[in-house]
């Protein structure tokens, strides 16, 4: 299913420090990563909500259940309601065609590095204020092919981003601009950038996830091609 199988992708290409697999759920654990990359994948009908809240218990985290309509079971949103979960963060899973990516980018291609720079971590965290120590320990678990494009303005590193491909999809992930930079076609610079490797690659098809509220990334994606396919949710306990 298409849709199983971006998200596991994605999460792949996020890999979190500890993954645990139950049937076909993905339980995680990532102290210092970004909190998505801890959600629990519910992905499979069957009921593991009481060992999902073991294992961040065991770990003195708070839970999270990514929740993909289609993906994981029809009624564990509710039920996770009913356990005092708060719903958060819709979410958007967009998919383009490579080419067309690179034909509706209208930019000169960013660089790109197989590996994070200094320049492109420093870029990352202006805009994220993540942690970059735990940034380069994610990056440093991502197994498949990556790329790290970036574009400059006078030297200067002004917006980021990276890809991750795996079975003919390029994945989309750090899409980063200096608000300096913002409205002047960087971002689309880096997005040819990463269509373009992923083109050399044989990878087709890019995908992406996105907040639903981020309206400047909804602008950049759905000029250059990217279509929503499903939207999600998380729900969250703490």
């Amino acid at each position: 299913m298409l849709l199983k199988t971006l998200q596991e992708y994605a999460a792949r290409a996020q890999p979190a420090a500890h993954v645990e697999e139950d049937g076909g759920w993905w339980l995680r654990h990532s102290p210092g990563d970004a909190w998505w990359v801890s959600a629990v994948l519910p992905h499979d009908r069957e009921d593991r909500v009481a060992r999902a809240e073991e294992f961040c218990a065991e770990r003195d985290a708070g839970v999270r259940f990514q929740i993909t309509p289609g993906v994981c079971a029809e009624d564990l949103d509710t039920r996770l309601d009913g356990r005092g979960y708060a719903r958060g963060h819709d979410m958007s899973l967009r998919i383009a065609s490579t080419s067309e990516v690179l034909r509706q980018a209208h930019a000169d291609a960013g660089a790109v590095t197989t590996r994070p720079t200094d320049a492109w971590l420093a870029a990352w965290q202006a805009v994220t204020t993540r942690d970059v120590s735990a940034e380069r320990d994610l990056l440093s678990r991502v197994e498949l092919p990556s790329a790290y494009a970036y574009a400059e303005v006078d030297g200067q590193v002004v917006a980021v981003g990276r890809a991750v491909a795996e079975q003919g999809w390029a994945g989309v992930f750090g899409m980063a601009t200096l608000p300096e930079a913002r409205g002047q076609g960087a971002a689309r610079a880096v997005l040819a950038a990463l269509a373009s490797w992923a083109a050399a690659r044989e990878a087709n098809h890019m995908y992406l996830q996105m907040e639903k509220t981020n309206n400047s990334a909804f602008r950049l994606y759905e000029r250059t091609g990217f279509r929503e396919v499903c939207t999600y949710h998380y729900r969250i306990r703490a």
